[in-house]
């Protein structure tokens, strides 16, 4: 019984722990105008939370769709700097007046690119023709097939917002993701071979080629991002079309922290219509990173050491209660002038445990609460063994049993039949003597 127990507890936090990316974000106050509609902070260290505007409404994702196509292109193509991939003719022309971005792959039809190259124009130019190349490559010329693979590993991720109809992000109605989707799919790509090196790059040479492919993405470009350069940096993609506005999945490095920050649908016309070259998504990435940077640090919360709360131990010799501790220390990311005592911790148990118990086995889970949001969980578990005493599992069983309604209500109908036996018998016994006076 206890195994099923600790078995059902188990699946319970394991599927608590990914009905989301990570735990929920407090109610951070920022000072500065956010200009998209979406936008979304997430710290790698700690897998937190850290500002969620609008982050689960869906949003068309332009360019940003590229990086799945990067997830499916290199799970599936293992050498990439050695495999050649054939430029067609027809596929390159399939984005004519389209409006396409592209990375100048009709210099180089009928000839041969590696993954690498590809790949390369993909993220670093964002273009329209290497993902078609690649999408083509990949599903033998089925790019609907190649759609497919990438919702498969939209849904394997763990994205629930996330549908793809092509591998570049040209406007479709029902090519959609949010903010959320986004972050997981990056912080995936960002374990894939080299997603980092070429996301982080401003420009890149594709051979024979006299003129580099520049970087869409300026937060990365010293010489060219102006305004929107911001040292600390890291990559990742733009994406930019009427109906998404301006999108960009930026992540960011400083002093041992690292972020991802999604900004989705900041406007790309003015108020008169016209086109606007002010990216407010690039700004929204650059604030939220400096305030993360100026505002938050990671703080131990509570050692695997730390007692949490007691259960009710049964079946135990001369021991009532089970001392729980968590599974591991837990380090959180919050405020700089946020003491750590201002965290607390909700403990989620049963009302007890039966031993045999062994030191680690998962117990429950444990809440911690920071200004009334649950922003992260941690298991809690056994402190130590105990063996299961049978003496006094049996002596528990009888009391249960005598305690049980089963066993109550049994000897109170025979204790009320013993009583009206008594007080028939007692009526008989008086009406027997008073016959016999009669009868004399």
């Amino acid at each position: 019984m206890k195994r099923i127990v600790v078995l059902l507890l188990t699946t319970f936090i394991f599927m608590s722990w990914f009905s989301s990316i990570s735990a929920s974000a407090a109610s951070y106050d920022i000072d500065f105008k956010i200009n998209s509609e979406t936008v979304y902070l997430y710290n790698t260290d700690t897998g937190t939370e850290l500002y969620n505007h609008n982050a689960d409404v869906k949003r068309y994702p332009a360019s940003t769709t590229k990086i799945m196509t990067y997830i499916i292109t290199v799970e599936n193509i293992p050498d990439i700097k050695n495999t050649k991939v054939p430029i067609k003719y027809d596929l390159i022309h399939s984005l004519d007046g389209t409006g396409s971005s592209l990375s100048g792959l009709e210099g180089y039809i009928d000839k041969q690119l590696t993954v690498y190259d590809l790949l390369c124009c993909l993220m670093v130019k964002s273009g329209n023709d290497a993902a078609v190349v690649l999408a083509d490559f990949i599903s033998n010329g089925d790019q609907a097939a190649f759609a497919e693979m990438m919702n498969k590993k939209a849904k394997e991720i763990g994205c629930t917002s996330t549908h793809y109809v092509n591998p570049h992000g040209l406007h479709d109605p029902e090519q959609y993701t949010t903010a959320i989707d986004l972050c997981k799919i990056t912080e995936y790509a960002m374990s894939q071979p080299y997603f980092t090196e070429i996301c982080s790059m401003s420009s890149y040479y594709l051979p024979d080629d006299d003129y580099p492919l520049v970087a869409t993405n300026l937060l990365i470009d010293p010489g060219r991002g102006g305004e929107y350069y911001y040292k600390y940096a890291t990559g990742v993609k733009t994406g930019t079309t009427d109906e998404a506005g301006y999108c960009l999945v930026a992540s960011a490095t400083h002093n041992g922290y690292s972020y991802i920050c999604v900004a989705l649908k900041s406007p790309c016309y003015d108020e008169d219509g016209n086109w606007s070259d002010d990216n407010g998504a690039m700004k929204d990435c650059i604030n939220f990173f400096e305030w993360a940077f100026d505002s938050f640090e990671i703080k131990t919360i509570v050692d695997k050491q730390t007692p949490v709360c007691n259960v009710q131990l049964e079946s135990a010799w001369n021991k009532d209660n089970l001392l729980l501790v968590p599974e591991n220390n837990v380090s959180m990311i919050l405020p700089y002038d946020v003491d750590t005592s201002e965290v607390t911790i909700s403990p989620i148990v049963p009302d007890s445990v039966e031993a045999p118990v062994s030191k680690g086995d998962i117990i429950g889970q444990a809440d911690l609460i920071y200004q009334g949001d649950v922003i992260s969980k941690v298991n809690i578990v056994a402190s130590e063994s105990v063996d299961k005493s049978e003496i006094v599992k049996v002596t528990n069983s009888v009391k249960k049993a005598l305690s049980s309604l089963w066993f109550i209500i049994p000897v109170i109908i025979v204790v009320i039949l013993f009583v009206i036996y008594l007080v028939v018998a007692s009526i008989y016994s008086k009406t027997s003597e008073q016959v016999k006076k009669n009868k004399r």
